[in-house]
């Protein structure tokens, strides 16, 4: 069925921190109503390396090569590392890209931005050009914790929050319209290797690849027996192709504390994600990699259209 209408959208991912990113940029660009403009390597903190951007830069590239989309997407890379204060953007190709499509935005077509890492560079783009928080552009951000003492099963200080707390505040505190994803909804994304295997198994290189890398960091990184990850950036995706499916509360836009909790803020009202179809975005998602294999087997890629 042709396309009637598309959404702008911008995924800005640090993805190589963990193997959720990977399948959240991958059924963002299988994707027919999503327009991806861009897609924005970030960084993850020094825990593991001194140069995370540039290894989710790395898997941005090694994801489109297997997708059979080598320059034809537009990449950039996003800041190196957090911002030095709420007052100073961390410059950057990635900032300047998110500047330049919300230009473009207009009340019939929004640039949505999804955040699966850090805000670091939503933050910077705002601070290099604060006319953005005028311009019709939605943040989609997964962090931050649940509300109402919701937590989820690792409390604490929340990994894409804790990679930025500064630039949170001044996206939190800007105006700009924000959906956020806390940690209690996006850890309910669950996957296990068993499903993986069964939906996507043998389809593809790249369905394979997402498999292998998934199993390969838990082995690596979670310190427990497992047999399932949560595929917790995948929330954003879904809230682009059907924001229906979710549902939402309104609360006053808070500031965030040294230690990841909450503290009165801006008050501006922002949206909190507070549940997402899980069945229809998993679903979606595997019938999309399914059908990218048969695709690519016979010769012929329905990809849709990106920005050159």
């Amino acid at each position: 069925m042709p396309v009637v209408s598309r959404r702008r959208v911008v995924i800005d991912t640090d993805a190589k921190n963990e193997a959720d990113d990977q399948f959240a940029i991958v059924h963002g660009l299988l994707s027919s109503t999503l327009d991806v403009r861009g897609l924005i390597a970030a960084h993850f903190g020094r825990r593991r390396t001194d140069r995370s951007m540039e290894e989710s830069r790395e898997e941005i590239d090694r994801l489109l090569h297997l997708l059979d989309l080598d320059g034809e997407v537009v990449v950039a890379n996003g800041a190196a590392e957090p911002i030095a204060d709420e007052k100073t953007p961390q410059d950057s190709p990635g900032a300047r890209l998110i500047i330049e499509e919300s230009r473009l935005a207009s009340p019939g077509d929004k640039l949505y931005v999804a955040f699966l890492g850090p805000l670091t560079d939503m933050a910077s783009a705002i601070l290099l050009d604060p006319q953005i928080v005028r311009r019709d552009v939605v943040v989609i951000w997964i962090g931050g914790v649940g509300y109402g003492g919701v937590d989820a099963a690792y409390p604490g200080l929340e990994f894409n929050l804790g990679n930025d707390i500064a630039a949170a505040n001044v996206v939190f505190g800007s105006g700009i319209e924000v959906m956020q994803v806390p940690s209690n909804v996006y850890s309910q994304v669950s996957v296990g290797y068993a499903e993986l295997e069964e939906k996507i198994g043998g389809t593809s290189r790249l369905a394979d690849y997402l498999i292998q890398q998934l199993v390969e960091w838990n082995a690596t990184h979670h310190p427990e027996p497992i047999e399932s990850r949560s595929l917790g950036d995948s929330p954003a995706i879904s809230l682009m192709l059907y924001p229906r499916g979710a549902q939402f509360r309104t609360v006053p836009a808070p500031r965030f504390g040294r230690e990841g909790h909450y503290l009165p803020g801006s008050g501006n009202p922002i949206r909190v994600v507070e549940t997402v179809d899980v069945r229809y975005l998993l679903e979606d998602m595997f019938a999309k990699i399914r059908r990218f294999g048969r695709q690519q087997q016979s010769g012929r890629s329905d990809v849709p259209p990106t920005r050159r």
